[in-house]
């Protein structure tokens, strides 16, 4: 009896699994005719494996692509308007002006994804991972979203891709202090130490106009540093000082969005 029931509950297991596994297969008629066609409007693409493939201006309007791996795929000019890309794998994909129009990007991968000219009207890059993206359109974001891509790009070390999304921050909102700030530490990483100075005044005097008292100590710091770190080391500069003042700094640009 114990060996009957073991058996059945097995047997049971090995169905309930297998009906799982079909329901989160890809459709495979709908991939073919996607390949084929590249017309697959409204489309069951979940789960759907299309790693380098071509779709330059594909319709995938309102397809389902949730899950699916587009890395490194050629959506250049694809028309994905309200489709679901939820969880999908767009990882260096060229989605170049690709229309992403209220299209689901919850959780998506875009990193190192072309965005040059894409159209993403309609919906937000909140949750999407967008690191090392380029040409993420300003209408992708708020000025809130594009400093914080920018803090994202700088703690790797990438300052100039950090300055692009600073400069899409100033120019949603040209009294963003925080972006002033983040830009002028990033200058001054890239050796542009006048550039660097004229940020961190540019946002002390917006941060104190705002009553950002943290802000406004942080800028001060930084401008007071760069100038004993120009002093000879017999005089008592050096770059420690300068150090210390950008990592105090660096942990405080995320906080800085606390008040906007």
């Amino acid at each position: 009896m114990t060996l009957k029931l073991t058996i059945l509950t097995t047997a049971a297991l090995l169905t309930t699994t297998s009906l799982s596994a079909v329901a989160n297969a890809e459709n495979i008629q709908h991939t073919q005719q996607l390949l084929s066609t590249r017309q697959c409007p409204q489309c069951e693409l979940s789960n759907a494996g299309l790693v380098l493939a071509d779709l330059a201006g594909a319709n995938l309007s309102k397809a389902d692509l949730s899950r699916a791996n587009l890395s490194r795929a050629n959506l250049s000019g694809a028309d994905l308007t309200g489709a679901n890309l939820t969880g999908a794998s767009l990882n260096g994909a060229n989605l170049s002006g690709a229309n992403l129009s209220g299209a689901n990007l919850s959780a998506t991968d875009l990193r190192d994804a072309y965005l040059f000219n894409a159209k993403l009207y309609g919906t937000t890059l909140n949750t999407a991972n967008v690191q090392g993206a380029i040409g993420v359109p300003e209408q992708a974001g708020t000025p809130e979203d594009f400093y914080a891509w920018g803090v994202t790009e700088s703690e790797r070390g990438n300052y100039k891709g950090a300055i692009v999304k600073y400069n899409q921050a100033l120019g949603l909102n040209p009294d963003f202090a925080p972006a002033f700030l983040a830009r002028g530490i990033a200058l001054y990483k890239l050796g542009n130490e006048p550039g660097a100075s004229q940020d961190a005044k540019s946002a002390g005097a917006l941060f104190s106009a705002q009553g950002n008292t943290a802000g406004y100590q942080a800028s001060q710091n930084f401008v007071q540093a760069m100038e004993i770190a120009r002093k000879p080391p017999k005089t008592g500069g050096g770059g420690g000082s300068l150090g210390n003042a950008l990592m105090g700094i660096g942990s405080l640009l995320f906080q800085l969005l606390a008040p906007f």
